[in-house]
């Protein structure tokens, strides 16, 4: 079945993404499409349930929607790359204009620059405004007109539709377009991307569950990880779900209802979750995240997947206080918490570098990686007492505002 691909943006532009996408075949292009950039949070908030994945027009609408949090879907935006620029000047060159005095907003000031050296134009009087998280269409219109009185400017360049709506009659204007090759490519990676999550979604998770004596009430407390249950020789339990299922009951490997109800039931509770492609890979991990469990205490969950990544998930109300735990060293911090160490040892540059507390937005610009990636590791620190919620960013925001974390690394 293929994938649902929504395209969030202005009309025309995704208008023009839906159409290349039908094209292109591979994915169901859905338009979700807003007037203003600053309705992109809404829009993706209010996207329905079918939509497996979101496809920006621009960067703004983008980090917009990204810094709400309200993006939970694999997500990309089309760049405005050189050469669609390069095709804006050839135009503006037929049509008689200057294009060694114009303003540019968005781009990179590097990749403005090489374009119009590799055109053989002068670079001395262009003016160029990168796009940073934060920047508004009135920064945007306040630079191109600071650009026409202070440096004399002839044209202005911008990759934003309500910018070009204000400056269109004050001075010539240009409102820059994603190439088709820039939408193609982009839509394709993201099905890649998309394709990529729901394979991994479905890949078997088998449990196992060793406790004591035996305890009635346990298949009713497994239906919370919409998997079946089976009865093992020597007091042990097998468990069958998907990675995805378990992913969401477990709020992304952070904790583990099923092993809260169990240890407040038995004074020993181990569990062992296997994830990998194969019934087979998924039974050895899980066995080898057993063997993990009872060797950490009392009543530890383990969930192993491929590459020796093992993530270890107490009862809500055990474990070491963090002061503890704080002073782990790296490697075996990481095993814990089922973090890479030099992700790690990033997340400490970005907490030197912002002391007074991490967003989801800031852990996914430092790492690059995904907003739901980002969250992940948030609520895995979380949950190992490494970083805890002291309050929301409010500043100048549409939507639910994103939660700071203090984080003790």
């Amino acid at each position: 079945m293929p994938i649902t691909i929504g395209v969030v943006g202005p009309e025309d532009l995704v208008h023009r993404a839906v159409a290349v996408g039908t094209e292109m075949g591979g994915a169901v292009m859905s338009g979700l499409a807003y007037r203003h950039e600053g309705e992109a949070v809404e829009v993706v908030a209010a996207a329905p349930e079918e939509i497996d994945a979101f496809l920006f027009t621009g960067v703004v609408p983008y980090t917009t929607a990204m810094a709400a949090g309200v993006v939970t879907r694999p997500s990309m935006y089309v760049s405005y790359d050189g050469a669609t620029l390069l095709r804006a000047l050839v135009e503006l060159l037929r049509l008689g204009h200057d294009v060694t005095r114009v303003s540019v907003d968005t781009l990179r000031r590097a990749e403005v620059l090489e374009t119009l050296t590799e055109a053989k134009l002068p670079t001395d009087q262009v003016q160029v405004l990168p796009y940073k998280p934060g920047l508004t269409s009135e920064d945007i219109v306040a630079f191109h007109r600071t650009a026409r009185d202070r440096h004399d400017t002839r044209v202005a360049i911008t990759c934003l539709g309500s910018a070009y709506n204000v400056l269109e009659p004050q001075m010539h204007t240009v409102r820059l377009a994603p190439s088709r090759f820039s939408i193609r490519s982009t839509i394709q990676a993201l099905i890649l991307t998309a394709v990529g999550q729901q394979v991994g979604d479905a890949q078997v998770a088998l449990g196992l569950i060793e406790l004591p004596g035996p305890d009635d009430t346990l298949a009713a407390d497994a239906v919370t990880l919409g998997g079946s249950l089976a009865p093992l020789p020597g007091g042990r339990h097998l468990m069958v779900t998907t990675r995805g299922l378990l992913e969401q009951a477990t709020e992304e490997f952070t904790r583990l209802p099923l092993l809260d109800r169990l240890a407040a039931r038995h004074p020993t509770v181990h569990i062992g979750f296997g994830i990998g492609r194969t019934a087979a890979e998924a039974e050895s991990l899980a066995k080898r995240a057993l063997g993990r469990a009872g060797a950490a205490g009392a009543s530890v969950g383990v969930v192993a997947m491929a590459d020796d990544v093992d993530i270890v998930i107490e009862p809500a109300d055990g474990g070491e206080p963090p002061a503890e735990r704080a002073a782990e060293s790296l490697p075996l911090l990481a095993r814990r918490v089922g973090l890479n160490a030099q992700t790690l040892v990033r997340l400490r540059e970005l907490v030197a570098a912002r002391p007074d507390g991490l967003t989801t937005h800031d852990v996914a610009v430092h790492l690059d990686v995904q907003q739901r990636t980002a969250r992940r590791v948030l609520k895995r620190l979380e949950r190992a007492g490494i970083a805890r919620p002291t309050g929301s960013q409010q500043r100048g925001r549409t939507g639910r505002p994103p939660t700071v974390y203090h984080v003790n690394l």
